[in-house]
């Protein structure tokens, strides 16, 4: 099934802890993001493409105080105890979502191997619109080893808009456990995931 690396997801317990995370650890800010209704949570964003990686973003991710609770478990684990209980310790890599030409098609291959990666649920924001997979409970896939499955509609991307950071994805693994390295002002930089119990 082909896909590609869209965007990383890095977790914080406040939006503001999520941006000075990025100042310190990457030597750069990030760029304004949005809120997500749906799910009660807000983000900020960081251009990492890079050759091997193009048309690839860090995601800076919490759950926005000033949201109404979204009446639902909120995507990529944020509810679960053991995943707060962490962040407070301070922001962490939590996971990843990968680009897909068809997310029905995806979708049906998964679950033809035994995975069940949600219902496509659609969003939009400005001139982005796209098509996400999300489970009932919010939980990631096997640990943090499979991706959140997106796919982008039209020719519309984040990325389009977003300036270089100076920051680039390097190498990328997801097979034992996920980790990226990072292209940085400071340096290479390596971030290891929050570990899942979801089996």
């Amino acid at each position: 099934m082909s896909m590609e690396v869209d965007h990383l997801v890095v977790a914080a317990n406040t939006l503001e802890e999520g941006r000075a995370w990025c100042e310190q650890v990457l030597g750069v800010a990030p760029q304004p993001g949005g809120r997500h209704a749906l799910m009660g949570t807000h983000n900020v964003l960081l251009n990492i493409s890079a050759a091997n990686y193009p048309r690839c973003y860090l995601e800076i991710i919490a759950i926005d105080p000033e949201a109404p609770p979204p009446g639902r478990a909120r995507w990529f684990d944020l509810d679960q105890p053991a995943v707060r209980e962490r962040l407070k310790e301070g922001p962490a890599l939590l996971h990843w979502v990968a680009r897909v030409p068809n997310l029905d098609a995806a979708l049906a291959y998964w679950l033809g191997e035994g995975v069940d990666a949600g219902q496509p649920i659609e969003g939009s924001r400005g001139d982005l619109s796209w098509r996400l997979a999300l489970r009932e409970d919010g939980r990631r896939l096997r640990k943090e080893g499979l991706p959140t499955p997106i796919e982008w509609q039209g020719d519309a991307h984040p990325t389009d808009k977003l300036p270089d950071s100076g920051v680039q994805l390097l190498t990328f693994e997801a097979r034992d456990g996920l980790s990226a390295t990072l292209s940085t002002p400071k340096g290479e930089v390596e971030l290891q995931a929050i570990e899942a119990t979801l089996a």
